[in-house]
């Protein structure tokens, strides 16, 4: 099959080692790399209250790598949007794309990014806590951003921007068939947290598939499924060096935010042999080995485009695996060729 575009996805992950400014610094050259190597697009989380993760605003973080590179989509993977007034978001974004037209992807997702109570405090009150008004506030965004789906919306009254001449695209991110079925129904480019490790993978592209109506936004699917990964010259040395972030997930799993430490460290942890017991989508071997992984998730999900996520406790690994990954996959490097938007 023809290789299908690869996106980079990144948390700017603090190790036990580092500071807040090295981890947001090591984002940006992640994305550097990924730009000169050839991957499509670049994309930043929001969470927060976390003690390993720097990217707590992703249209902060979003302005600055996208002034450090000159060609690849920049984007949020994703904005949480129940923690935000829907016209703060699309100010945010349309002033962005304004900055860096045809550049930026606005991936909005429905989760708090972080805990109840944390979740409490950024949206003002305890009981600020439903998603019920998801669906209405995804409308309002995509009106104020120019894609107007009903007669009535903020849009009537407000302006997210003066006279703007090009729209962030707006991709819809889910784990959950919730989120499948919206972004089907509203014709939506549809990305699936894969990489969360929970299940449900199929189900969810399929239900976004049956769901799917042409839109002004997009004529037909296109489905992007994240994958967590990391590569190596040998298999081993790729399983110990995603053995840090196997620790991590599995605390976190087990309500311990853990700190990012080293590989050796990761596997000398008395809970190491849990964690290493516990089930994962992961791919983490040679190059080769990878990138057959990939073609099997496309394969099996029928993907238009992939989204990697390599977590390692140092940068230079992290570069080192998307290097390996991109010649494997044949991406061009030099420039972001693979991809400039979702197809209309």
């Amino acid at each position: 099959m023809e290789p299908i575009p690869l996106s980079v996805l990144d948390l700017a992950t603090v190790s036990s080692d580092a500071t807040s400014a090295q981890a947001l610094s090591e984002a940006t050259q992640l994305a550097a790399a990924a730009e000169r190597l050839g991957y499509s697009r670049f994309w930043v989380a929001e969470h927060h209250n976390m003690n390993t993760v720097a990217s707590t605003s992703p249209a902060v973080l979003i302005a600055h790598v996208a002034a450090s590179t000159s060609e690849i989509k920049v984007g949020s993977g994703g904005v949480m949007l129940p923690n935000h007034a829907p016209l703060v978001i699309a100010e945010q974004f349309a002033l962005l794309e304004a900055l860096h037209p045809g550049r930026i992807d606005l991936g909005i997702g429905r989760a708090p990014g972080s805990d109840r109570q944390t979740m409490a405090v950024i949206r003002g009150s305890a009981t600020a806590l439903s998603v019920e008004d998801f669906p209405r506030d995804l409308i309002d965004v995509m009106g104020l951003l120019g894609d107007v789906r009903t007669d009535h919306g903020l849009w009537n009254k407000f302006s997210a921007t003066p006279v703007a001449t090009s729209s962030p695209e707006v991709i819809l991110l889910g784990s959950s068939g919730f989120s499948a079925q919206l972004a089907g129904v509203l014709g939506l480019p549809f990305t699936f947290a894969n990489h969360f490790d929970t299940g449900g993978t199929l189900e969810a592209v399929q239900m976004y598939r049956e769901a799917f109506r042409p839109s002004p936004a997009l004529s037909e699917p296109y489905i992007i499924v994240s994958a967590s990964v990391m590569a190596a010259t040998k298999t081993e040395d790729a399983v110990k060096l995603a053995a840090p972030s196997r620790l991590r997930k599995y605390g976190m799993r087990s309500g311990r935010f853990w700190s990012l430490v080293p590989p050796d460290e990761a596997l000398s942890h008395p809970e190491w042999s849990r964690a290493e017991a516990m089930p994962s989508n992961a791919i983490n071997g040679t190059a080769e080995e990878v990138a057959k992984g990939l073609e099997q998730l496309a394969e099996q999900t029928e993907a238009n485009e992939l989204f990697l996520h390599c977590s390692s406790f140092g940068l230079a690994e992290r570069l080192t695996s998307l290097d390996l990954i991109a010649e494997q996959w044949g991406l061009q490097t030099g420039r972001n060729s693979q991809v400039a938007a979702v197809p209309q």
